[in-house]
């Protein structure tokens, strides 16, 4: 009989990577709240070019970073979560890679090569987080369906590339655009099956901070995350920043799609937003699009132990979706009282940001760390889950419980 681990090296080999083990890692360091199912099948994987990643899915493949990783300003390309919804990811060459620029709201269209991108525009380059939509999806109680992410479906890196605007400008937009639609080179094994498409309101896309990237962190974007060329769009989640970018198509009408029309969508007026689609909203419900104020803290796993008396260091991250952390506190006493925290230096609104605390181990047994994040338009950290049947926006505030001895 085939073993439940032979099974799965198996299922791995497909993707070229190999399991992993590390000492500093288990399962017994992921969320408590994570659905059982979760917590067991978990386990170290290393695509090609990756370090060892948490395993979420591998067909599609979607990996998550360990918590570990996330205690520096930016993650490194090899550490940086994968996240895909289709399973067939072609390998792209740079020589080869061409972009299509058309539809109906434009007056030239034409084709990029990656050199044009490179060469014919102006070059910019900043950080910005990399959240996805479901980040903490398994924290929630009850459960919901989807892909049971803990805390590592995002990465901070520096993007850079060519603004989407210029791009769009050099086609000639016209007065009937409404949105503009991307589609990457990834694909289903069954016709079926919609291909993951987005749109953005155009006055989104022409925002001047959303981009085409073809680097992160100096490099050139790695294959599983978007190689040659994504979309970035700084403030929004990750859902719009489509990877293996091949076709843009300016539009005069809202885009039909399943993952615009049905997926990635909130009950409406259930969250605190400032940037929104109309042109996809309905009665019920709108889709999601900047990221709600949250944070995490990075240096301490679950469980572990400190002396009584030993000063604590907490270190941590903070971010929103552009407006800007001004506060972080934290408690040792499980909420009781809260201290502020220090920021660390801001490296740009996009960007997550730092901070670290100290609290003093004051008393024999288990105690709860705390952080909670507010931001410069008045938005703080809920303590109470905001409920939505696809199980976005978990930005509760973290309860981290460790022992002192």
């Amino acid at each position: 009989m085939t073993s439940r681990r032979a099974f799965l090296k198996a299922g791995f080999a497909t993707l070229g990577g190999s399991v992993h083990t590390r000492s500093a890692w288990s399962a017994e360091l992921l969320p408590g709240e994570l659905p059982a199912g979760a917590r067991a099948s978990a386990q170290l994987y290393a695509l090609p070019g990756k370090l060892p990643l948490i395993k979420k899915t591998f067909h599609p493949p979607n990996f998550e970073t360990p918590t570990h990783y996330f205690d520096q300003l930016y993650t490194r390309n090899d550490a940086f979560f994968v996240r895909y919804h289709l399973s067939n990811i072609p390998q792209q060459s740079a020589a080869s890679w061409r972009l299509q620029v058309a539809g109906e709201g434009i007056d030239k269209p034409y084709a990029l090569s990656l050199d044009e991108l490179k060469t014919q525009f102006e070059a910019v380059e900043f950080p910005a987080l990399c959240l996805c939509s479901g980040n903490r999806r398994g924290l929630f109680q009850p459960h919901v369906p989807g892909v049971e992410w803990g805390p590592g479906a995002m990465g901070n890196a520096r993007w850079k590339g060519a603004r989407l605007r210029e791009v769009l400008a050099r086609a000639g937009v016209g007065k009937l655009a409404l949105e503009v639609a991307f589609d990457g080179a990834d694909s289903a094994p069954l016709a079926a099956t919609p291909d993951f498409m987005k749109s953005l309101p155009i006055w989104k896309a022409m925002d001047e901070n959303t981009l085409i990237a073809y680097e992160m962190n100096g490099a050139a974007l790695p294959h599983w995350n978007g190689f040659p060329a994504r979309i970035v769009v700084p403030g929004w989640t990750a859902t719009y920043w489509i990877k293996h970018l091949n076709a843009i198509n300016v539009l005069a009408t809202p885009f039909e799609n399943f993952w615009t029309k049905t997926a990635y969508r909130i009950p409406k007026n259930k969250f605190p937003l400032v940037e929104r689609f109309a042109s996809q909203e309905s009665e019920a419900n709108t889709p999601i699009t900047e990221m709600v104020v949250n944070s995490l803290i990075t240096n301490i796993e679950p469980g572990a132990q400190f002396k009584l008396g030993q000063m604590i260091e907490v270190r941590g991250i903070a971010w929103d979706g552009g407006y800007g952390v001004n506060v972080v506190e934290t408690s040792a006493d499980g909420g009781a009282t809260w201290r502020a925290a220090q920021l660390e230096a801001d490296a740009g609104r996009f960007s997550w940001r730092q901070w670290r605390a100290e609290v003093r181990a004051e008393r024999i047994g288990a105690i709860t760390l705390m952080a909670r994040a507010s931001n410069r338009i008045g938005a703080t950290q809920t303590l109470e889950l905001m409920h939505n049947p696809a199980g976005y926006h978990h930005n509760v505030v973290q309860r981290l419980t460790v022992s002192v001895i």
